[in-house]
């Protein structure tokens, strides 16, 4: 019989393009899986800032987004990957790699740690997780940061916190991965750690203006729900591609996803209606990214039946913290958290991990983490070997939350008080009554005759030569000065 009946399709052959360890369907998804989280960023988060914000803060607050997003990426391939995943610094202490370039072809076209597609898939997979992060801690800095300590702020924290997290908890050589902590895609590496890192910030840059924060209403509800959207469907790819394949596991993980964040976002908007007589759009978004952070770190690895209690206590612990905790701390009142990280993703974030302990299937961790019995809920201690088993899970996952927190306290704080011995943490008075025009020299809508009465307007088309002009008489005055 001719050997050439059986041969794959041309596009399925095997080339030095296409190895043969490598999956085209699974290197696929996880390109498609990286793109969606990037999506939730820029856009999503842009444009959800952008609007959520007042009219005068539009422009920097969506910048703070748009910036961390580019700078991450060049400092991930320049050494914060191999910090992340790579060969360890320390052996006796596996919580940090070694710094190095992930740039070159060799180390790029070679097979990942864990699935079947090259290097290059999975250093932009691991980017935008980390990206993120990053825009989520300026949510609790919006409305007064100087934008020069947030250009030093994103490089030090990625390199001295956010590859701690990721390698002590992700790298399978990790501390708490060696010990077995379930954390399926970022409760505690993304939600967790910008929660306390972005209230442990807004503590060091202090507050916003007295006149911000006693009225900060949205300048776009509808942009900030665009925003949203963005954000909850991106996290069909967050949750979707971490089992990096194309698997039930990972369409399990899909499903819970939005099944949770439905049952938080309407259990929130119960709880608004009971207590506060009206249905709050933007305490829906509120309750949408609670139930979309609580279900992150468990989402492949419990049932839907789980996934919805997930969503009932997301939608309601976090809300309950938020609106009656929050008014009655002293401490909580003198921190000036813009986006309300703390609530929306280091308590939910928190809530979810220490919920994972409890839920988690051992069928399930099984098709995630290719071991059985080793990964069990404490649910499912039918008998006292498993509930030894679930007694611990809980144990780790509790270990974890203390590790997190403590290193972002510490860490966020040593970072921003070096940053304040180059630049100012926060805006002057004077900049933070004016806002974009201040900061950027720009603003967010131009409204019809607004540029007459402006003389630093850079409302409608920009124009290159005016504002070449603008600018020399801004370096004119400075000399003056």
């Amino acid at each position: 019989m001719n050997n050439s009946t059986f041969a794959l399709p041309p596009g399925l052959m095997y080339d030095d393009a296409s190895p043969e360890w490598m999956s085209k369907a699974d290197n696929a998804w996880q390109l498609t899986a990286a793109t969606l989280v990037g999506m939730q960023s820029v856009p999503g988060l842009i444009i959800l800032y952008g609007g959520a914000v007042k009219k005068k803060w539009a422009v920097n607050s969506a910048f703070m987004a748009f910036y961390a997003f580019a700078c991450v990426l060049v400092c991930w391939v320049g050494w914060g990957y191999h910090m992340s995943f790579g060969t360890p610094l320390f052996t006796s202490a596996p919580f940090w790699g070694k710094a190095d370039v992930a740039l070159d072809q060799k180390f790029l076209f070679t097979q990942a740690f864990l699935g079947k597609f090259p290097n290059a898939t999975m250093v932009y997979f691991q980017f935008v997780f980390a990206a993120i992060t990053l825009i989520l801690i300026a949510g609790a800095l919006l409305g007064r940061m100087n934008f020069y300590a947030w250009m030093l702020f994103v490089p030090l924290w990625l390199t001295f916190s956010y590859t701690v997290g990721a390698y002590s908890i992700w790298s399978p050589k990790g501390w708490l991965a060696l010990k077995g902590i379930i954390d399926y895609s970022g409760g505690y590496v993304i939600h967790l750690s910008s929660g306390v890192a972005g209230f442990t910030a807004a503590y060091w840059v202090g507050p916003r203006s007295t006149k911000d924060r006693e009225r900060f209403p949205p300048n776009n509800i509808l942009l900030m729900l665009t925003g949203a959207g963005l954000l909850w469907m991106g996290w069909t790819g967050f949750n979707g591609g971490d089992p990096y394949v194309v698997s039930m596991d990972a369409s399990l993980a899909v499903l819970n996803t939005h099944v949770c964040t439905a049952t938080s976002l309407l259990t929130w908007l119960a709880l608004d209606v009971i207590f506060f007589r009206k249905p709050s759009v933007i305490g829906a978004v509120q309750g949408m990214i609670t139930g979309l952070v609580c279900i992150t770190p468990a989402a492949g690895v419990v049932q839907g039946w789980a996934a919805i209690i997930m969503g009932i206590l997301s939608g309601s612990i976090p809300w309950y913290t938020m609106m009656v905790v929050h008014k009655k701390s002293m401490l909580l009142q003198k921190v000036d958290d813009t986006m309300a990280v703390l609530h929306t993703h280091a308590i939910a974030g928190a809530l979810g991990g220490l919920l994972t302990g409890l839920f988690a299937h051992p069928k399930l961790n099984y098709l995630f983490y290719s071991t059985y019995g080793t990964y069990v809920g404490l649910f499912y201690g039918i008998d006292m070997r498993r509930f030894k088993a679930g007694a611990r899970q809980v144990g780790i996952q509790l270990l974890g939350v203390l590790f997190v927190v403590t290193l972002n306290v510490v860490v966020t704080s040593l970072v921003c008080l070096l940053v304040q011995l180059i630049v100012p943490l926060r805006m002057s008075e004077e900049d933070m009554e004016i806002g974009d025009e201040a900061a950027h020299g720009e603003e967010a809508y131009a409204i019809w005759g607004q540029g007459e009465k402006l003389d630093n307007s850079r409302h409608g088309a920009y124009d290159i030569e005016s504002s070449a002009k603008g600018r020399a008489r801004s370096a004119g005055n400075i000399e003056m000065a």
